[in-house]
């Protein structure tokens, strides 16, 4: 006896239809649509929260620095100030080993911007934009707001 309804069944089912593929796809395409909005907002804090430990680290140079000199340096002097001393005569006390081998950047390989406001410093990124100002991931980051 032969089964010629059995074999011919095996041979439909040796591969996917069109329909069966575009159905997976549009399921993988719904999960990526729930689930990477997710992943992006991690590793945009991920960055935002790398930006806080880098100031962080030049704030406790900077403190090294006023230690040493009694000031912080100038807006003008910034962050060169604690490669090299900007003034002898200004800062006799300066170590001679200097506080900062290399100008750090932020997640967004842009240079930290440094402001002296009176006794106090404000160390900022401009995030991902890269320019002051900005709104959500692009929102500047301010030392002063990172330990709230």
């Amino acid at each position: 006896m032969k089964e010629p309804k059995k074999i011919k069944t095996e041979k439909l089912r040796a591969g996917f239809s069109l329909i069966e593929l575009l159905i997976v796809i549009v399921i993988l395409a719904g999960l990526v649509a729930v689930v990477a909005p997710g992943l992006m907002d991690s590793a945009n804090q991920a960055k935002r929260d790398t930006v806080c430990l880098k100031m962080n680290d030049l704030k406790k140079r900077l403190d090294m620095f006023k230690l040493d000199n009694g000031v912080y340096p100038e807006t003008e002097e910034g962050f060169e100030a604690l490669m090299s001393n900007p003034d002898a005569d200004k800062y006799p006390n300066y170590r001679a080993k200097p506080y900062l081998k290399k100008l750090p950047k932020d997640s967004w390989k842009t240079p930290f911007v440094y402001l002296k406001q009176g006794s106090e410093v404000e160390i900022i990124s401009f995030a991902a934009d890269r320019k002051e100002g900005g709104e959500e991931n692009a929102l500047d980051i301010l030392f002063s707001d990172c330990n709230k």
